[in-house]
């Protein structure tokens, strides 16, 4: 999958789903600081990520993850080792 999909994808359930507001997003923004996003949210992320990309997030694959560029890194690379 090609990485402006997944970035694509992903802006669209942060808006959509998380009701995050569309100026929060953007490669350098902190997932927890700048968007707020909390651990509700992750449960959300979770179930939406696992539809829309067909892998099942690891918390601890997680831990390094702050940015929302490391984020769709990580897609890319679950991605990628699931085809």
């Amino acid at each position: 999958m090609d990485r402006k999909i997944i970035e694509e994808k992903v802006k669209a359930f942060l808006i959509d789903d998380l009701e995050i507001e569309e100026d929060k997003i953007f490669e350098d923004a902190r997932l927890k600081e700048d968007i707020g996003i909390d651990s509700l949210d992750f449960v959300d992320i979770v179930v939406i990520v696992e539809r829309n990309f067909g892998f099942k997030i690891k918390p601890e694959e997680m831990i390094n993850v702050t940015t929302l560029k490391d984020f769709y890194e990580y897609i890319e690379q679950k991605v990628s080792e699931n085809n």
